[in-house]
This record gives C-alpha cells, sequence and structure tokens, in this order.
C-alpha cells in the first residue's frame, strides 16, 4: 500500500559561495529558551527520472512523478500540491530499474493523463548535504538539504529510445519541518530571507529543468472578463462546461485519496454540468446531449452513496453526546467504507473514462445546432425562468399537501429544482452579472433549508434501522429519542419554508428574467 506523507517546505537560491550557518544560529530567535540540538551533516547522492505525458499534463497540473533513489526515501514518489508551501506525497518502494510504474500511483493521476502514455521526461542528479535540528527528544523537527542539482530533459523520439536536452545546473536550499509543525521552519525560514536569501523561482526542480515547455493546458479567461448577452449561446454553455470539466478532474485524485469535501466538490460539478446541458439542450445535438445527461446522472448517484453515507455519519455521531457512539460508529463506518470501495471501482472503469473523454470530446468539438448560434440572452433567461416556475410549483403543492410522506416527496424535489435553478442562474451570472447572481443566492437559500428537510428525513430512517437493529435497550432507546427530535427539527424547517420562500421569491430578484 502508498505511503502518504504531507510536506511543508521552503526553497531558497543560493550561489556556489554560500555557506550554510550554523541551524541553532538560525532558529535561536525563535525561542533561546528551546533545547535544539544541531546533527552532523550527511551527505547524500539522489538520482531521479521523471515521469508526465508528452504535452506534461501531469507539470501543468503541479502534479510530479518520479522515481528516485539513494537517500532515506528512495522510491516512487507522486507529489501533490496542497497549499503555498505544502504538499502531500505519495510513496512506494522503488522496485527493479527499468520497471513499470506502480497501478497505484497511474489510477492516482488517471483523471490527468486520459490513457495518454506516460514516459520519461527529466533526469536529475542530485549532491545533497542534509543538516538537521532535532529536539530534546532526539525527534528531527527541521532539515536544511543544501542541493547541487545537475539535471536534463528527457527528449522523446520519432522512433525506439529518447534524446537528453543540454545539461543545467543550480544550487539551491529546501528547508523542511520533518514534525509538521512549521514554527521552526517559519524561523529558520525569516532568518535566511533577513540574511539576503531569496526564494527559489520554481517550485520544484522539474518545473526548471521544463521551462519554457511547461505551458499551460488551454488559455484561461481572463479573472472579471465576462460573455454578453449577444454572445453565441453554445459559447456561454461551452465556457461554463469546460470550467465544469475542470473542476470534475480536479477533484478525482482527492476522491481517490479521501480528501475531506472532495467528494461534494466532485458531485457539484457532475450536477453543475448536468444541469447545463439541460438548460442549453437546445442548442447541441440532442443525439450527444441526451446520453451525456444520462452518464452524468450515474455519476452522481455512484458519488452521492459516499457523500450521503459521510454525512449522515457526521450527523448521527454528533448527535450522541450523551451515549456510547461505539455501535453507531461501527455501522456507520462500514457503510461509508463500502460505499467508497464501490466508488473507486467505477472511477477505475471503463465507464468513468468514457464519461470524460465524451465530455472532453463535447468541449473541443461541439455538436452545436442551428439555435446555438442565436444570442445567449434570450435563451439563458428562458432557461432560468422555467426552472424558477417549476420551483415556484412544487413549493405550492408541498405547502397543500396533507399527507406527511407525499409533503417531504414535494419538499425533496421542490429541493431538487431549487438547486437546478440555482445553477442555471450561475451559469447566467457570467452574462447578466450581479442580477442573476443575487437570484442565484436566493435559490440556494431555498435547497439550503430543504436540504436541511431531506437531511432529517435521511437520518430519521437510520436512526430507525439502528433502533430495529441494536441489542441494546438503552441504545434503541436514545436512536428513538433522537428520531423524536429530528421530527421536531424537519417540521421546524417546514414552518420556515414560507418565510424563506417569500424572500427568494420577490419581484425584483427577478426583473432581469423580463
Amino acid at each position: 500500500m502508498p505511503e502518504v506523507y504531507r510536506e511543508v517546505e521552503v526553497k531558497f537560491s543560493v550561489d556556489d559561495g554560500f555557506e550554510v550557518p550554523s541551524l541553532l544560529e538560525l532558529a535561536e530567535p525563535r525561542d533561546r529558551s528551546a533545547r535544539l540540538i544541531e546533527g552532523e551533516p550527511d551527505q547524500q547522492v539522489l538520482r531521479a527520472t521523471y515521469y508526465d505525458t508528452a504535452d506534461l499534463d501531469l507539470a501543468r497540473h503541479g502534479l510530479t512523478l518520479r522515481r528516485r533513489v539513494g537517500g532515506r526515501d528512495s522510491g516512487w514518489h507522486l507529489k501533490i500540491p496542497s497549499g503555498e508551501s505544502e504538499r502531500t506525497e505519495v510513496r512506494l518502494p522503488p522496485g527493479r530499474a527499468g520497471g513499470t510504474i506502480p497501478d497505484a500511483l497511474q489510477r492516482l493521476v488517471r483523471a490527468r493523463v486520459q490513457g495518454r502514455p506516460l514516459v520519461a521526461v527529466a533526469k536529475v542528479t542530485t549532491r545533497r548535504t542534509v543538516h538537521r535540528l532535532f529536539d530534546a527528544t532526539a525527534h528531527a523537527a527541521l532539515e536544511v538539504a543544501d542541493d547541487r542539482v545537475s539535471a536534463r530533459r528527457v527528449l522523446p523520439l520519432e522512433g525506439p529510445g529518447d534524446a537528453t536536452g543540454p545539461e543545467i545546473a543550480w544550487r539551491e536550499l529546501e528547508v523542511e519541518a520533518l514534525d509538521g509543525d512549521g514554527e521552526v521552519l517559519t524561523a529558520v525560514a525569516g532568518e535566511l530571507s533577513a540574511r539576503g536569501l531569496t526564494g527559489a523561482p520554481h517550485v520544484s526542480k522539474l518545473a526548471r529543468v521544463l521551462g519554457a515547455d511547461l505551458r499551460p493546458e488551454r488559455p484561461r479567461r481572463k479573472k472579471g472578463k465576462r460573455t454578453s448577452a449577444k454572445s453565441a449561446t453554445s459559447s456561454v454553455a461551452l465556457v461554463y462546461v469546460g470550467d465544469q470539466l475542470e473542476q470534475l478532474r480536479s477533484q478525482d485524485l482527492p476522491v481517490r485519496m479521501d480528501v475531506p469535501g472532495s467528494v461534494h466538490k466532485m458531485r457539484v460539478a457532475t450536477r453543475r454540468l448536468r444541469s447545463t446541458l439541460a438548460t442549453f439542450r437546445p442548442s447541441f445535438a440532442p443525439e450527444v446531449v441526451g446520453p451525456l445527461r444520462t452518464e452524468l446522472k450515474w455519476l452522481a448517484a455512484v458519488l452521492g452513496e459516499v457523500r450521503d453515507a459521510e454525512v449522515m455519519h457526521e450527523r448521527v455521531i454528533g448527535a450522541l453526546p450523551a451515549a456510547d457512539p461505539s455501535e453507531a460508529d461501527s455501522s456507520l463506518r462500514s457503510t461509508y467504507e463500502a460505499a467508497r470501495v464501490a466508488v473507486l471501482a467505477e472511477l477505475d472503469g471503463e465507464r468513468y473514462d468514457r464519461l470524460l473523454d465524451a465530455l472532453e470530446a463535447f468541449v473541443s468539438s461541439p455538436p452545436t445546432t442551428e439555435r446555438g448560434a442565436r444570442p445567449a440572452g434570450k435563451a439563458l433567461r428562458r432557461g432560468v425562468a422555467g426552472e424558477y416556475a417549476r420551483v415556484r410549483r412544487l413549493v405550492e403543492r408541498a405547502g397543500a399537501a396533507t399527507d406527511a410522506e407525499r409533503r417531504a416527496e414535494l419538499l425533496h424535489d421542490a429541493r431538487k429544482a431549487a438547486k437546478q435553478a440555482r445553477y442555471a442562474a450561475e451559469l447566467a451570472g457570467d452574462v447578466f452579472g450581479p442580477q442573476a447572481r443575487a437570484f442565484a443566492a436566493a435559490m440556494e437559500s431555498t435547497q439550503e433549508l430543504l436540504g436541511q428537510h431531506q437531511d432529517s428525513v435521511v437520518l430519521r430512517e437510520h436512526l430507525r434501522e439502528l433502533a430495529e437493529s441494536t441489542s441494546d435497550p438503552s441504545a434503541a432507546f436514545t436512536y428513538g429519542r433522537l428520531h423524536a427530535l429530528e421530527e421536531v427539527r424537519a417540521r421546524e424547517m417546514e414552518d420556515r419554508l414560507p418565510s424563506v420562500w417569500a424572500k427568494a421569491s420577490k419581484k425584483r430578484l427577478r426583473r432581469w428574467l423580463r
């Protein structure tokens, strides 16, 4: 199984004449009473081969995949950005030289690679002198790596084999907090900056080797730039679809890494894609849009199983402050793990690959219709107005329903319709600006309230199942009490709906739809 590490480091450029100061001297201004010990320098030679697609799809998204030998952590490494100075590193043993890239790492980059082969793109040799600071318990707290680097770009040839570019060489310092605590790192990095050192110009050695070859995948839209009501309907849709496809791809790896919130973000991107294709259905060939929406619905449902299990675990455990949560915790964790195994199997499957390929083809070679060339303003207004009318009808029907079960079903449908209206209005925000965004926020407030109501409905069902399956009478009693509290909570949500909807449906929020 891969090992996962959190890496917190700062890089500095240094010239050949620079002498690394005593680390105690650098760290001392932080806390003169701190008991730190400086170890003896350690000499290492590290040889790394970096892998990517020929178009550098990984590097352009901040991902680094390498096989490195030498030092304390020889092996395959996948580095994933997670903050300004932080990266997550996934490690596997090095295997034999010339061996294939481990399947576990290939799966993690699957959405970025898109079936393209991974090839060697750079070779880097680092002669490293490691300086470490230890605390009073002999635990290494900080490492300063003095790196003298020589590197070459690997250039694939038309036939078998490859060639290497000219060698480049440089020197840099890597200051890393080994215990994840950035306090000592901040002190040492601050002192080095005060002594005139400047940050390294590249985030990684690979980025420095690739240099000008490292270009964005596609031009980014300038911040603040908007399409207009006169833009072609299909053009407005394609910009948004491209944005959401990128979000879908960007969350694939975090979902595989079980990063909190990633399933929710991926699911939202999936739903926004499906909503956009519904709003702009007449602008594209129906034989393309229909199957895409079907597959997006499938993916949203797969992700929903994990997300729902995650939310229910948080809600149930959070509602058991006075009871032993171990039984419920075990049951809900099992449900979550089963759903997670299922979603990973689907992400590794051909159906998911075909969906990503189909979305990419939709953006790069859009199947537009004659109506797709019409100005977007009218189509956007009509689409949002239609979604709003659906929400209004469902809210009114739910308010008139006398049967509790039927009312819950209608409120659930209203929640989904409010979400659809919100997504359509968010899309329109790039054309109509603040008016559309204010309407989207109003639909979101309705969606959120109805979402809490639906969470209560689902939670009550889970509590009923837990009560029926437990052999502990006191636990069953607790689940019953929580079920009753959730019934009260759901009624409170229903009582709040008229006032929330009255604010969300004000005419002034809909003037732009005329």
